[in-house]
């Protein structure tokens, strides 16, 4: 399986996705903050910080399969009821 490029990796910066990973799990609904390439090992890692957290995750590139992009405008009123 083809995965994320980083080309394509630094369009989502400062956007609202889910990561859908290599192994089928899913992270739900992170802001991708920052792309950063270890210098040692080469490897480029997506920070990415949950909705509503403060703590970042660092997930290495090559193990993103593909990225879906979300509207936060549905999120959020999906959640207000009208009386």
């Amino acid at each position: 399986m083809e995965g994320l490029t980083l080309n394509v990796a630094k369009s989502f910066l400062g956007k609202n996705v889910n990561l859908h990973l290599k192994d089928g799990s899913v992270i739900v609904n992170v802001r991708v903050d920052e792309i950063r390439r270890d210098a040692l090992k080469g490897e480029v890692f997506v920070k990415c910080i949950p909705y509503g957290k403060a703590a970042a995750l660092q997930i290495p590139l090559r193990n993103i399969a593909w990225v879906k992009l979300l509207n936060l405008n549905l999120i959020e009123a999906g959640g207000r009821q009208s009386s």
